[in-house]
């Protein structure tokens, strides 16, 4: 059997060895384990709410005559060549020409 310290037993089942820790030394190792994924999730969710913000504060930002594109086109423009005659009605009220 392999020499081990205080703190570590060892034994031999079914040919593996398998080695039992001090209770405490169990609990340290859990405490650091832990405190390390903690600091992992902690880093992982500042990074992404920091992206998320900037990515808004972008997205949001006041828009700057001429830098913003416009997209899009009428689905018909021949429609807008001739006007029609509810058209026509229309503009000449608009303008104070009624017949």
């Amino acid at each position: 059997m392999p020499q081990l310290h205080n703190y570590a037993k060892a034994s031999i089942s079914s040919g593996i060895l398998c080695i039992f820790m001090d209770e405490q030394t169990t609990k340290n190792i859990a405490y650091i384990v832990s405190i390390v994924i903690f600091v992992l999730m902690l880093r992982f969710v500042l990074r992404k709410g920091l992206e998320n913000r900037s990515r808004m504060l972008k997205e949001n930002a006041p828009k700057i005559a001429g830098d913003d594109e416009l997209g899009g086109a009428a689905k018909n423009p021949q429609q807008f060549d001739e006007p029609d005659d509810e058209a026509l009605e229309e503009m000449a009220k608009l303008l104070g020409e009624e017949e």
